[in-house]
């Protein structure tokens, strides 16, 4: 997939004698959501920050749209790159609006304001509602809605998600679950997904990386993985989750 908007090739770090990935190659393709799963330590956040430069490599490259991530200035890329972390990131002493504009005004934009509140009315925060409020007055739904829009914002092509909805209850996982799928149809979005949920992630993902001990075992749709586990481990994580043949 010489054209994809997120590569990695032959990627491997270490961290002291622990691999977090060894020799891992991914490819995803430009408006494609991918998402890797794999319990914890297995090697999926690692991955995931290689494309924002938050995690060097120590062999292998890593590309963002055609560009290795080594020859691009890390400041440069992160606000190339969306990024929504599980606990949001929000600035405690900035507004929703200033949240949502961070990037833009990063970048001397002078549209920011209209580009952030363009944005929050996207994940279904009015500004006009919700623009003057500060992070602490909002719950923990509405917290990851302004870090969505925050990626949104900054017109980045691709977004990178760390566990988005791994904190939340599971009304408001399922309501941000749906928000996530609005949004992929209303706009040209690249996603690479690490969640420890394969029910989540067969209900978001275009396809299923499943990583394990910082190796891919298998890279499918959710459809073709119920069907065909290519490995035990996928097997044994499928029948655990009680998908074996469920998707087929």
């Amino acid at each position: 997939m010489s054209d994809a908007a997120l590569r990695a090739v032959d990627a491997s770090k270490r961290y002291g004698g622990v691999t977090a990935l060894d020799d891992v190659s991914l490819a995803v393709a430009a408006g494609e959501c991918v998402a890797l799963v794999g319990e914890s330590g297995s090697g999926k956040s690692t991955l995931l920050r290689v494309f924002n430069g938050l995690t060097v490599l120590d062999a292998g490259e890593a590309f963002v749209d055609g560009r290795n991530v080594t020859t691009v200035d890390p400041v440069t890329l992160r606000r190339g790159v969306g990024f929504v972390p599980q606990d949001g990131g929000l600035l405690p002493h900035w507004t929703v609006a200033e949240n949502a504009a961070l990037v833009p005004r990063l970048t001397a934009r002078p549209e920011a304001a209209s580009l952030a509140a363009a944005a929050l009315d996207l994940v279904g925060l009015p500004v006009a509602q919700f623009g003057a409020r500060w992070p602490h007055q909002l719950s923990g739904g509405q917290r990851q809605r302004v870090a969505f829009a925050r990626a949104l914002a900054a017109g980045a092509p691709v977004v990178l998600l760390d566990e988005p909805f791994g904190a939340l209850d599971a009304i408001t996982r399922g309501d941000l679950q749906a928000m996530f799928l609005g949004l992929r149809r209303r706009t040209p979005m690249t996603a690479l997904l690490v969640t420890h949920d394969l029910h989540e992630a067969s209900r978001l993902a275009d396809r299923i990386a499943v990583i394990r001990g910082g190796r891919i075992e298998q890279t499918s749709t959710p459809a073709a993985l119920a069907a065909a586990p290519a490995t035990p481990y996928v097997a044994d994580l499928l029948a655990r989750a009680r998908l074996t043949g469920a998707l087929a």
